[in-house]
């Protein structure tokens, strides 16, 4: 699969026109980023379900905490009939940055996906649920019926959502760029698979990668500072470990995005950061980063900020994907 990751900060209209772009490029699917400081994603995949024809559209990724989850699996479920069978549903525990405005960053948690999607998923088919979990249901029930399958991905990256998304999931939007990581989440992946529930089909193990391309090197490089900022922000120690950032820089970044200081925190970014989070430079140079994740990611998904020139990006990352093939 070859999915791109749509951000709706920018206008509906110019996110829907990606996306038609993105389809007649040969992306499988489509997903909508989801943080409630920017425009609602379900707004944007409604006009894409009309718009498009082909390719798989879903929230990427959503989480149960801003909205209950049985209205996630409705609205998830809406998009499945307005596309004619062509939804995905992206769900993961949330960026603890913004969270943390909502008061909601103490509340992410995997055993919250977990039962969100498997509640949605009795949902889909037809069943009225009632669950007293990490979140309550009495007697809830759909009142239209979902056409086709809507596969289930986990977005995450530590060790016990990777294995959770093996063990219970369609696929893993693994938030990564580099194949050291990858290579880390193909482990957890593999450990997770040997307890995988019977009657799951094929995992897919996806790249959610943060990807800035453009003809000049240097200007993609410096669009890739503001998605590294969040990323980097955000990530644990270990995975900072991994790559050598200093920690300490990384959480004044997240402290400032919690803020609301965004130039000061994308100001912070490092050559070292971009090289761990993005792969960002030309078609070439994001190409050998493609194919060197691939080695273990059985997908691409690329993601914020695309590149300096949105248009021209969509194309250059699909030349790249391309080229990796």
């Amino acid at each position: 699969m070859l999915g791109i990751e749509l951000t709706p900060e920018h206008p509906v209209e110019e996110v829907v026109a990606l996306g038609v772009d993105a389809e007649r490029e040969g992306y499988d699917a489509v997903f909508t980023a989801s943080h409630y400081n920017n425009r609602d994603p379900f707004a944007v995949l409604a006009r894409l379900a009309a718009e498009t024809d082909d390719v798989r559209l879903g929230p990427g990724v959503v989480n149960p905490y801003e909205r209950h989850p049985v209205t996630l699996a409705s609205e998830t479920a809406t998009v499945a009939e307005m596309s004619d069978g062509r939804a995905v549903f992206g769900i993961g525990p949330g960026d603890r940055s913004t969270l943390r405005n909502l008061g909601l960053d103490e509340e992410r948690g995997l055993r919250s996906v977990l039962e969100a999607f498997k509640v949605a998923k009795r949902l889909w088919a037809g069943e009225r649920v009632t669950h007293d979990g990490t979140f309550e249901a009495d007697d809830a029930g759909l009142n239209f019926s979902v056409p086709g399958e809507i596969p289930v991905y986990v977005g995450g990256e530590g060790p016990h959502m990777c294995r959770m998304a093996a063990k219970h999931a369609d696929g893993l939007l693994f938030n990564g760029s580099h194949p050291a990581d990858l290579a880390w989440a193909r482990d957890r992946v593999e450990e997770g698979r040997k307890d995988r529930l019977s009657g799951l089909g094929e995992f897919d193990l996806a790249a959610y990668a943060s990807v800035s391309v453009a003809d000049d090197e240097a200007a993609a490089r410096e669009a890739a500072r503001p998605p590294v900022a969040f990323i980097a922000g955000a990530a644990a120690p270990p995975v900072l470990d991994r790559h050598g950032v200093d920690a300490e820089r990384a959480t004044e970044i997240g402290e400032r995005i919690s803020a609301g200081d965004f130039s000061e925190a994308f100001g912070l970014v490092t050559p070292a950061m971009i090289d761990a989070f993005c792969m960002a430079g030309t078609v070439e140079t994001v190409a050998d980063r493609m194919a060197a994740v691939l080695d273990y990611a059985d997908s691409v998904v690329v993601g914020s900020p695309l590149g300096p020139d949105l248009d021209s990006a969509v194309s250059l990352a699909a030349d790249a994907y391309d080229r990796t093939r």
